[in-house]
């Protein structure tokens, strides 16, 4: 029932889409970074940067290990870590020892950077390594929400979760790739680690009985890995649809005069020649009005959903890193103005044309002086 021929062949079908040495089912995306970190001794000392604006998980891995979690700002078109804040953070806050260790200002090890690739976008992966390779820190990518995703890499086009030395991915259910629960996979470019990995999610274990170091419960179970592998051939098939959804909404938009009102999702690689440029795990517009906006659409029996209506480092569990309001003006803009709309492979024209008339009603009575708060 886990980690039995099912999950093995899983393993290997992911391992061979992304074009990786290694794949390591387990039991979920937020176990795999925590099992990563583990793996890699990352711990108390440690600290581990990454977005300011991301899904809890993120930061909560790195806390969960022991680990110092270290936000940076975000690029406010794409939403994606900031590589220009990245490097002003490592350049103006950390310094590196007499021991040759990089310290940040509280004298924790700089240890890793971890972009998200949020949305179904890539970051910026050729600057973030530039970055990493100058500061000498591993690269750790969350690709929970963007398996299959490219971007230009190295001369090449570079795939999620695959373009540093770890990455990974979460099968939760609303994912491209869902699984029927909770479920997750690691991709690793050394073997040495990948084997780490697997003995780290089975306690440290290997072989039976014998733990080299303390590893978790990260398990991936058979019926998880048999209902991915049957689903895996037609995800390429179902980011595609998303793709002319997100298309469609933007012939919407434009048709009715709406692109000065609302700020449309980033497409930086789509004239790029790369077929899975963005794969729209969501659909995210903004705009400062998009409270009101949102009740709106409920009223017109519209689901949308805000992704994140705070900062990590506006958390309450996070209070005790002493940031404050301010510290990340576009992240916290960004969790202001955020408003995802709904997108699925199946998702009709009709239904899209719905969605956009609504937002164009509500702009229309909001030019007109007219409130949208009246039932």
């Amino acid at each position: 029932f886990i980690l039995g021929p099912k999950v093995a062949a899983f393993e290997e079908a992911i391992r061979k889409y992304c074009g990786a040495p290694n794949a390591i089912g387990v039991s979920s995306g937020t176990d795999a970074l925590i099992a990563i970190l583990m793996a890699l001794a990352i711990g108390p000392g440690d600290a581990v940067i990454t977005s300011a604006y991301t899904f809890f998980a993120t930061g909560g891995g790195i806390a969960r290990v022991g680990a110092t979690p270290v936000f940076v700002d975000i690029d406010p078109e794409t939403y994606n870590i900031s590589p220009a804040a990245l490097e002003r953070y490592l350049t103006d806050f950390c310094r590196r020892g007499e021991d040759g260790a990089l310290r940040e200002p509280q004298g924790k090890i700089v240890r890793a950077i971890v972009p998200v690739h949020l949305f179904g976008l890539c970051c910026q992966m050729d600057a973030i390594h530039r970055i990493s390779e100058r500061f000498q820190l591993m690269v750790v990518e969350d690709a929970a929400q963007a398996i299959g995703a490219e971007c230009p890499f190295s001369g090449a086009t570079g795939r999620a979760g695959a373009m540093s030395e770890i990455g990974y991915f979460s099968f939760y259910p609303s994912k491209n790739l869902g699984a029927a629960g909770d479920a997750g996979m690691v991709i690793c470019q050394d073997d040495g680690l990948g084997q780490r990995l697997r003995a780290c999610r089975q306690h440290g274990m290997e072989p039976r009985y014998y733990h080299h170091f303390i590893g978790g419960n990260f398990r991936l179970d058979e019926m998880q890995a048999a209902i991915l592998k049957v689903k895996l051939p037609f995800l390429d098939d179902w980011s595609a649809a998303r793709r002319r959804v997100a298309d469609i909404y933007r012939e919407e938009f434009k048709r009715l005069g709406l692109t000065s009102e609302l700020s449309l999702p980033a497409e930086p690689y789509r004239d790029r020649g790369l077929t899975n440029h963005h794969i729209y795990h969501q659909y995210v517009i903004r705009t400062p009005q998009r409270d009101a906006l949102r009740l709106h659409l409920t009223r017109k029996d519209i689901g949308t959903a805000v992704y994140y209506p705070l900062g990590l480092h506006e958390q309450e569990c996070f209070a005790y890193l002493g940031y404050r309001a301010g510290d990340f003006p576009e992240t916290e803009r960004a969790a202001r103005e955020t408003l995802a709309l709904p997108i699925y492979p199946e998702l009709s024209r009709d239904a899209q044309r719905y969605v956009a008339e609504a937002i164009a009603e509500f702009f229309s009575h909001r030019r007109g002086g007219l409130s949208t708060a009246a039932p």
